[in-house]
């Protein structure tokens, strides 16, 4: 059917609706765009509040788990446990850190004893002092990550003990410099 043009005494235009539908239209159009908004604003205001609260909650556990050197207080019996570091219940100036990727998890701890303290340590992991050589036995990069330094004229002695996965590796190092008190150094590595 052909389309009509709009009579001469209508003033060229053609008929539009009356203006009540009109402003039904807008207010339809208005309720859309602000639902549409809801929809998507919601979400991704929740998504922007979320990621924010998790990388907080990461520099949380960073900051208590992944700490970037060994600190002062005693690692759980459990940790004691699994790296197999019966540390001397007399112990003291005692620290530790433990770090954990995906292949390997490691514990480290430091502490002090007296002469025959270390010589109780040393029997429950294995080893008397003849099994000592003279030297550092922790690697340069275990070093780092704990944060120790070994002082060139002190008196270090160390070993390394290796097991059957699962049950760890201990890289131990005693410095012998003052005679009644020996400082402890150990470094227990886990591998899946």
């Amino acid at each position: 059917m052909p389309h009509q043009a709009p009579a001469p005494d209508d003033g060229g235009r053609a008929p539009g609706p009356p203006a009540e539908d009109r402003r039904h239209v807008v207010r339809r159009r208005w309720v859309t765009a602000i639902i549409i908004l809801l929809l998507v604003g919601v979400p991704a205001g929740y998504l922007a509040v979320s990621a924010q609260q998790s990388r907080q909650s990461g520099r949380d556990k960073a900051a208590k788990v992944g700490a970037t050197e060994v600190r002062p207080g005693w690692p759980s019996k459990v940790q004691r446990s699994i790296y197999e570091v019966p540390i001397p219940p007399e112990a003291w100036r005692v620290g530790f850190l433990e770090t954990n990727n995906w292949r390997t998890s490691r514990l480290y701890i430091q502490f002090a004893v007296t002469p025959d303290q270390l010589d109780v340590f040393l029997s429950s992991v294995g080893v008397d002092r003849a099994g000592l050589t003279p030297g550092v036995s922790i690697s340069a990069h275990d070093t780092e990550v704990a944060g120790w330094k070994w002082k060139p004229r002190s008196r270090w002695y160390g070993t390394t003990l290796e097991q059957q996965g699962p049950r760890p590796t201990r890289d131990i190092t005693v410095d012998l410099t003052e005679p009644r008190i020996a400082r402890v150094y150990v470094v227990s590595t886990t591998t899946p």
